[in-house]
């Protein structure tokens, strides 16, 4: 422990040697979200640089029309549904997947191949929710029950890109950012090379690992980028992330899914933000197999859950959290996930 506080004190000293008079930085992905906030790495910053969370809580940014979709389908006779647990607590018009029996919490969409292998009288529905680091498990199982034949199977397909969400946010003039914390899950299955984009609006983006050491550098990093007018993509997870990423993952993605728009909850839609199940692996679409459609439902008045997505707010920004919304009685999402940037701030008590 003494040895990591040394490593990260110097690194602060080097930071704080090349800070401009104001540095503000968006992290898009909530491992980072949870860790930023449990190494307690802003207090520890200059006071001239902000963190601020963007769209990288899977969790925190499936619509409710998704989640309504995924209730209506618990409602159906003789459904299992299958899902992450942090689904389940999602609030969803004053219902919530908590409510059903018929709602099994795996830890692998293999777990969901398996229920429907085992209750061949039930239709088992997997959630399929992330982004481009899940989708890969989730095409490898819709490409498993297709070889497979298994007819009481399907996804109700969820999967979001993170591309289409940063560019969203450059586009905006409601934040003024002056660069990503890049997140490392996604880029072992893209590639560094997949954010590269962020170069033509001037932006830079550093690739980050979850440990407080690498953070905490992958900050510097960014902000030398910065002050260098360096734009474009540094990796700074090379251990585990390369420029090409998991070619096999993306190949599996790119034979099951194609590109769709998609609503983000608090956001709104995104276009080819989401992806869909296409027509060769039709049958294994929730949506098709059970004639289900996706309506718009808004969001509870005065939750700034979407706001907090787009970084145009903190946590304590809105009127609920801490007093109606804590994590045993959640309002809006971004406090229900272990990775939402409210939960974060509450179970560390950031200010």
């Amino acid at each position: 422990m003494a040895e990591l506080k040394k490593q990260i004190s110097i690194i602060i000293e080097e930071i704080q040697k090349i800070v401009p008079e104001k540095f503000v930085m968006m992290e898009v992905c909530g491992t980072h979200t949870m860790n930023i906030a449990k190494f307690g790495l802003r207090s520890l910053l200059p006071k001239n640089i902000r963190i601020i969370s963007g769209p990288g809580c899977p969790v925190c940014v499936t619509s409710s029309s998704d989640i309504k979709a995924a209730i209506d389908i618990c409602k159906m006779p003789n459904t299992i549904v299958a899902t992450f647990g942090d689904m389940v607590k999602v609030p969803c018009a004053g219902d919530c997947l908590q409510n059903y029996k018929n709602v099994k919490i795996i830890y692998s969409p293999i777990e969901a191949l398996e229920l429907a292998k085992k209750n061949k009288d039930k239709e088992v529905v997997l959630l399929g929710v992330g982004f481009e680091t899940t989708a890969p498990l989730t095409a490898a199982v819709i490409k498993e029950a297709a070889k497979i034949k298994l007819d009481n199977f399907s996804v109700l397909c969820m999967h979001k890109l993170v591309p289409e969400a940063i560019e969203l946010i450059m586009r905006s003039n409601n934040v003024r950012l002056n660069g990503f914390l890049l997140p490392g899950h996604v880029c072992v299955i893209t590639g560094s090379d997949y954010f590269n984009f962020i170069s033509k609006f001037k932006f830079s983006g550093v690739v980050a690992g979850f440990e407080a050491v690498n953070i905490a550098s992958s900050i510097k990093e960014l902000i030398k980028c910065f002050v260098d007018s360096k734009y474009g993509v540094v990796n700074n997870y090379s251990t585990v992330v390369t420029k090409d990423g998991n070619v096999k993952a993306q190949s599996l993605v790119k034979d099951v899914y194609t590109q769709t728009d998609s609503l983000w909850r608090g956001i709104g839609l995104i276009k080819k933000s989401g992806l869909k199940i296409n027509k060769e692996y039709l049958k294994y679409d929730a949506l098709n197999k059970f004639n289900i459609s996706i309506k718009e439902i808004k969001d509870p008045k005065n939750c700034r859950c979407g706001d907090i997505l787009k970084g145009e707010a903190l946590p304590p920004d809105c009127i609920y959290y801490g007093k109606e919304c804590t994590p045993s009685n959640p309002i809006g999402p971004c406090m229900v996930s272990t990775e939402g940037t409210c939960a974060a701030f509450y179970k560390y008590v950031e200010e």
